[in-house]
C-alpha cells in the first residue's frame, strides 16, 4: 500500500489524528504516537467526548431552501465551500478535505474503536461495557444515516439494492477498502445498530450528549420516514415518544430568553447533535413568510440581520444558534417525532389524529392570544399542514434538504429552487443529480474504488 493511500485512509478516519491531541488526558500512549484504550472508564470518556460526537454536518443547511439571500456583501463573506453548497456546484472542495465527510467518518472510526474494544477493557461491569458499546452503535448509525442521505440518491425501494451508497466500515481499520455499499446496505446497518442499541440503553440518558433508547428509536423513525415506510416510522416515533415526550412552552421565555435550556438539558432533545454552522445563517424569505402572527419560533429564534455583528445583512437570520452558542441542533427530538407520527397519520388517512398532534405542538409555539387550532378537510390537506409545520419547526437544521429530496419524488410536492449568488442565477430542478453531494476528488484520486456521483 502506498504512503499516499495510507494518508488518505488516516484522513477519512481522522480520529487517529484527533487522539494524538484532544484525548491524551484519558488514554495512555504506548508506544509513542499510538493510542491504547485500557480501562472501561477510558471508553466511557471517549463516548462522551463533545468535540468528537456532538458536531455534525454543514453542507445540507447551505444547500437547502431554508437558506437564501441576495446581498453581494453577505455573499462575498461566505466561504468558498459554503458558496459551492449554496449553488449546488459540481464540486464543493478543491484539493481539500470535505468537512462533512471527514467529520462523519471520524465519528464512525471512533465508534468502531469503542465497539471493538470496550468488552475487553479492564474494570467496569459487563452492563457498563454493553451500555458504552450500545452508545457507540447509535453514533455510528447517526453518521451513516447522514452520509447516505447526503452523498447518495434518495432511498427508492425499487433501486436501493443497487444504488451506490457510501463506504461501510465496521471495524477500526484505517486500511480497509472503501468500496461504496448500496443504499440498502447502509440503511440496513443503521437499523441493525439502532435495534441492538435500543435493547440495551436506558430510556433516557443523564445528558443528551449520551445516546439513549429514545434516541435510537428516533433515528429509526427518521430513517423509516426517508424510506417512505410510514407504518414503521409511526411505530418507531411512538417508541421514542414513549420514552421521552417533553415539550418546551415557548411562552415562558418571551421575556427571558436566557432561561432557555441549553442542548444537554432541553427536554425535547433526544441526542445532542449540532451543525458545523457558526456564522450568520440568513433565512429564505419564502420560509419566513410561512410564519403566522404570534408564532414564537419567529419571535424568539429569528432576528433582523442587523443584529449580526461583522456580517449584517438585510432580512432575518436564525438566531437560536446565537442564544445557545452552538450550531443549529440536528439530533432526533420530541417535535420531530410528533411530526413524523403526524405525517404517518395523514398519509394513512387519519386526518383528525394528524391535526390533533399538530395542534398539541403548536399550542406550545404561539402566544396565548394568537394561538388558533388548525383544521383540515381531508388527509391531503393534513399532509400539507404537516410538511409546512416540519419546515418551520426544523428550520436551519439541514433536515429540510433531505425533505426536499424525498418530497421531490411525489407528484404535487416537487419544488424548483432558484437563487442568485454573486450576480449569477442558479436553478435546482426536482430530482436533479445535484441533490447528491459530490465526493471530494481527493478521496477518489487516492482511493479509486470510490466512484463519483453523477453531476
Amino acid at each position: 500500500m502506498s504512503i499516499i493511500k495510507r494518508f488518505i485512509y488516516i484522513a477519512l478516519g481522522s480520529a487517529a489524528l484527533v487522539y494524538g491531541t484532544g484525548c491524551r488526558k484519558y488514554v495512555e500512549v504506548t508506544p509513542q504516537g499510538k493510542r491504547a484504550l485500557v480501562n472501561t472508564s477510558d471508553y466511557q470518556l471517549l463516548l462522551q467526548s463533545q468535540n468528537t460526537f456532538q458536531t455534525t454536518y454543514a453542507f445540507p443547511a447551505y444547500a437547502a431552501d431554508d437558506y437564501g439571500i441576495s446581498n453581494t456583501t453577505y455573499e462575498m463573506s461566505m466561504m468558498a465551500s459554503q458558496g459551492a453548497a449554496y449553488t449546488w456546484a459540481e464540486s464543493f472542495v478543491v484539493d481539500a478535505e470535505d468537512p462533512d465527510w471527514q467529520k462523519c467518518y471520524q465519528q464512525i472510526y471512533v465508534s468502531n474503536e469503542i465497539i471493538a474494544g470496550v468488552r475487553d477493557a479492564q474494570g467496569g461491569t459487563a452492563m457498563e461495557k454493553e451500555t458504552i458499546r450500545a452508545g457507540a452503535l447509535v453514533h455510528r448509525a447517526y453518521s451513516y444515516l447522514m452520509l447516505v442521505n447526503a452523498y447518495a440518491r434518495h432511498y427508492n425501494k425499487a433501486t436501493a439494492a443497487t444504488d451506490p451508497g457510501v463506504p461501510v466500515l465496521l471495524t477500526p481499520d484505517l486500511f480497509a477498502k472503501l468500496n461504496r455499499a448500496s443504499v440498502q446496505t447502509v440503511y440496513d446497518q443503521v437499523f441493525a445498530d439502532c435495534k441492538e442499541a435500543a435493547s440495551i440503553l436506558p430510556a433516557r440518558a443523564t445528558t443528551s450528549l449520551l445516546p439513549s433508547a429514545a434516541a435510537a428509536y428516533g433515528l429509526m423513525a427518521r430513517a423509516a420516514l426517508y424510506m417512505a415506510d410510514y407504518t414503521a416510522a409511526a411505530a418507531y416515533a411512538d417508541s421514542a415518544l414513549a420514552r421521552q415526550s417533553g415539550l418546551l412552552d415557548l411562552r415562558q421565555y418571551v421575556n427571558n430568553t436566557v432561561a432557555l435550556p441549553l442542548i444537554y438539558s432541553d427536554p425535547e432533545v433526544m441526542l445532542a447533535k449540532s451543525l458545523n454552522v457558526f456564522s450568520a445563517y440568513a433565512l429564505n424569505p419564502d420560509l419566513l413568510a410561512l410564519f403566522e402572527t404570534g408564532d414564537l419560533r419567529y419571535g424568539l429564534f429569528t432576528a433582523d440581520g442587523s443584529n449580526y455583528q461583522w456580517s449584517s445583512f438585510p432580512g432575518r437570520g436564525y438566531w437560536r444558534s446565537r442564544l445557545m452558542n452552538t450550531g443549529p441542533w440536528a439530533g432526533p427530538n420530541v417535535p420531530e417525532m410528533m411530526l413524523i407520527r403526524a405525517e404517518a397519520d395523514a398519509r394513512g388517512g387519519r386526518t383528525a389524529d394528524a391535526v390533533s398532534l399538530l395542534n398539541k405542538l403548536r399550542e406550545k409555539r404561539f402566544t396565548a392570544e394568537t394561538y388558533q387550532e388548525l383544521s383540515a378537510a381531508n388527509a391531503q390537506d393534513a399532509l400539507r399542514l404537516v410538511i409546512k409545520e416540519r419546515r418551520m419547526e426544523l428550520m436551519a437544521t439541514g433536515l429540510r434538504w433531505f425533505d426536499q429530496k424525498r418530497l421531490n419524488m411525489e407528484p404535487g410536492f416537487e419544488v424548483t429552487v432558484t437563487r442568485t449568488y454573486r450576480g449569477e442565477t442558479f436553478t435546482l430542478e426536482p430530482n436533479s443529480n445535484r441533490y447528491i453531494f459530490p465526493i471530494a476528488a481527493k478521496y477518489i484520486q487516492f482511493n479509486p474504488e470510490i466512484s463519483q456521483n453523477p453531476r
